[in-house]
């Protein structure tokens, strides 16, 4: 991880927010919280960056300000790929790391269940309700990631 690394959070829909604001001041890091005028988001310790609405607008600027070795806060998949791309990391919401070992199948996967949900009949469930435990594992899944990059310094 290079020196003057940030954390960008993909904003829009993002429930760890104040658990990324909490790993990052262990670790003396900036947050800069994305999010469109559709998402309004206020932090006390972030920077928010409030893009215009549109499709896909938040994780452009996203992918504009993210540098090599930057971390990456999301759950669209697309925008993980592409933060890989730039050399930067990008962390699921569950505290699982995207990288190049699993990201052509995670497209894959959102390729073949978007398929189903447009020729199904039916109604799909959404997620089931988040529980504070899953916050919880972020956390410390992204905590070690940070302590173990800083230590390799």
């Amino acid at each position: 991880m290079e020196t003057g690394m940030e954390i960008f959070i993909d904003g829009d829909g993002c429930p760890v927010i104040e658990e990324t604001e909490r790993a990052a001041a262990l670790y003396g890091l900036k947050v800069v919280i994305f999010c469109d005028t559709s998402h309004l988001i206020h932090s006390e310790t972030s920077r928010v960056m409030v893009v215009d609405k549109g499709r896909d607008a938040a994780d452009w600027a996203i992918i504009s300000a993210a540098h090599p070795g930057d971390v990456v806060i999301t759950q669209d998949y697309g925008l993980a790929s592409l933060v890989l791309s730039r050399r930067a990391y990008a962390f699921h919401q569950d505290g699982w790391q995207y990288t190049e070992d699993n990201i052509e199948g995670l497209l894959q996967q959102r390729y073949e269940a978007g398929k189903a949900r447009r020729s199904a009949k039916h109604h799909w469930k959404g997620p089931a309700k988040r529980e504070r435990k899953q916050n919880e594992i972020f956390f410390q899944h992204l905590c070690h990631f940070l302590a173990e990059g800083i230590k390799d310094k």
